[in-house]
Order: structure tokens, then sequence, then C-alpha cells
């Protein structure tokens, strides 16, 4: 054989081989196109303007104008804002809150001499009509008593009894009857009744 056809044997032989064999995975390198990062992600959202600043407008509240000096409104914002003191039940005596409530009205009445008061009892509607008239009666003085003892003369002041007769609450119920065991300091003033 010649050397010519050796080679073209060989060369024919690597060929065969060469076809024969499939290449290793790991080996074999395929290349992908890839899009720049901009384009695989969405675009973020545009940030929207932080919103602006809306101040309200400044509105004054109406200045305080204290009710008229001597009048029953004023009588009740210096008391507290309220002519009553409470009892408990079947009680005739006066509770620390009230002796305060009591004081403040003293106060006020000896600032205005010349004004009087109908001290009313009164009675949840338990009981006899007899029985809580003679108890309102009984809750009428204790206020009257307290306040001479404030030093408010007793000609300016009067007692009733209307037991049960004047709820103040409709109610059958433990918080209507503790409302309706009340004295209530009724004020005279040029006529008008508070």
């Amino acid at each position: 054989m010649s050397v010519k056809s050796i080679l073209i044997l060989s060369t024919a032989a690597f060929l065969v081989t060469a076809c024969a064999t499939k290449p290793d995975p790991q080996e074999e390198i395929i290349p992908v196109a890839t899009a720049p990062a901009e384009i695989l992600a969405p675009p973020a959202p545009t940030p929207a303007p932080p919103p602006a600043i809306v101040q309200a407008p400044v509105v004054q509240a109406p200045a305080f104008i204290p009710p008229p000096a001597g009048s029953f409104e004023d009588f009740l914002y210096q008391t507290g804002g309220d002519s009553r003191i409470y009892f408990g039940y079947n009680e005739s005596s006066l509770t620390e809150e009230a002796r305060n409530i009591l004081r403040r009205q003293a106060s006020w009445l000896t600032n205005y001499a010349n004004v009087t008061a109908v001290v009313e009892g009164n009675a949840d509607e338990r009981g006899t009509r007899e029985y809580n008239l003679a108890l309102g009666a009984r809750r009428a003085n204790s206020v009257k008593a307290f306040l001479v003892s404030q030093g408010i003369s007793p000609s300016r002041l009067t007692t009733v009894s209307y037991g049960k007769e004047r709820p103040i609450e409709g109610g059958s119920d433990e918080w209507s009857w503790s409302r309706n065991r009340n004295g209530n300091t009724n004020l005279k003033i040029s006529g008008f009744s508070g």
C-alpha cells in the first residue's frame, strides 16, 4: 500500500470514529442569547409625589361668656351644674360629695344676699306616700341645716317635701331611684324660680 492510500484510510477511520461518539453534555456549550437586565425586569412604578400639605383653616371657638352674675345659670355654673344633692336609699344624712356641693351653694348664696330658696326634699317611688313625704322632709331639713351651718340665714330658706310625687326620672330601676332621692335648692331670684 502506498503512503497515499494509508493516509486516506487513516483519515477515513478518524472521521468515522469521530462521528460515532457523542460529546459529554457537561462539555457541550450552547450559546444562549441573554437580554439586558432592564428588558427582563418589569419597569419600577414611578413613585407618586407626596401629598400636598393642606392646612385646615383655624377656627376659633367663640369666647366663653360667663352667665350673668346672680342669675340661676350663674348659680349652676358656680356650684358645679346641678342644684340637687343626692341621698342613699332610706337616708337623709349628707354624703361628703353632697357637703361639697352645698358648700359651693352656700358660697354663692353668701354673695347674693337678696336671693331666697326653697329646699325641696324628694324620694323614689318605693314606700308609701306618707313615708316618702316624711323622708323628703328629713332630706330637705338636712340640706337647710347644712346651709345654715355655712352662714346662710334661716329666714332665707324654707323647706318643702314632695315625697315621691315629683320624680326627675321616670324609670323603676336603681339608677332612676338614685336620681329621685334628692334635695333640690330651688332659688327665688327677682320673680324667677330656678
